[in-house]
């Protein structure tokens, strides 16, 4: 009788629950486009805050994610770690009343550093960030993609990108299933890319302005991560009342000889760890030629 009971309470079938509808924003108008004197918050080079009209453009974004049903809400963030991400993050945060996780892998693309010169800053960790930011919890979520402190040229942020959503998709949907809308708040060739990799199409022409918003949805039946998305929004804004500002496109990138120009690191850092680097899931790649 107790065997019978036990098998009819195991149920036939066990189904995966799938992230549905990823949301891409990109931050606010930063304060060093409008003055040379903006206050470094975290110390960090290279990390300035969101201008007066960018926190304006966080909190229009807010209002747009609460302007819609209750089920196509966002109900996970993830941000970059740099300032003017988590600044843009926060009114959605505070609007829906979720906790924000940091992900290095959505960080800021930088070109590869001149021989010599020293590393791209990387931004602190999760815990260390919640002294600015306390919506953000540090005890769920831990990166699980770090890009190398040395920069990258095109094809390797393509590869980053790749090999950080074929890790991401799949642990969201493992370890925070009840997520099926997430927002990913990132910089513009970060999110272009990640529009890419999620379309399959390398060579999508798109433009990002500040706080646009990119919208992709799963294909119905498809469990790829790459490829397995169609678009419902690519870099709108015009919920925003001042529409595309600043906007970035990969044909703005300075190049020389068919290479990406390099650019300086930090001075005084040419000697630090360029560690953690690449997925701490330690995945393999995808392999180029399904990107």
């Amino acid at each position: 009788m107790s065997t019978e009971k036990c098998l009819f309470e195991i149920p036939a079938f066990v189904f995966f629950i799938m992230i549905e509808t990823i949301y891409i924003a990109r931050h606010g108008f930063r304060s060093n486009w409008v003055t040379n004197n903006w206050n470094n918050a975290t110390g960090l080079p290279r990390d300035p805050p969101l201008a007066a009209y960018g926190v304006t453009q966080a909190e229009e974004l807010a209002t747009y994610f609460l302007s819609l049903p209750e089920d196509k809400r966002p109900t996970a963030i993830f941000s970059s770690p740099y300032y003017r991400c988590l600044q843009t993050s926060k009114p959605v945060s505070d609007a829906l009343g979720l906790p924000i996780y940091v992900e290095h892998g959505i960080s800021e693309w930088y070109s590869p550093v001149a021989p010599n010169s020293g590393l791209h800053p990387r931004p602190s960790s999760a815990a260390t960030l919640t002294r600015h930011f306390p919506s953000i919890d540090p005890s769920s979520w831990s990166s699980i993609f770090f890009p190398t402190r040395k920069g990258e040229d095109v094809p390797e942020l393509h590869q980053r990108v790749a090999h950080f959503l074929t890790d991401f998709v799949p642990e969201v949907e493992k370890i925070k299933p009840e997520h099926k809308r997430i927002l990913l708040v990132s910089h513009a060739a970060t999110i272009i890319v990640l529009a890419r990799v999620l379309l399959r199409d390398k060579e999508l022409p798109l433009r990002v302005g500040t706080c646009s918003l990119t919208e992709v949805h799963r294909k119905r039946g498809s469990e790829q991560v790459i490829g397995g998305w169609e678009y419902g929004k690519l870099a709108e804004a015009g919920f925003l009342t001042g529409g595309v500002q600043r906007d970035w496109g990969m044909e703005d990138i300075v190049m020389e000889n068919g290479k990406v120009v390099e650019d300086r690191g930090v001075p005084g850092t040419e000697h630090e760890s360029d560690e953690p680097v690449g997925s701490q899931l330690h995945s393999p790649p995808p392999i180029a030629s399904s990107l």
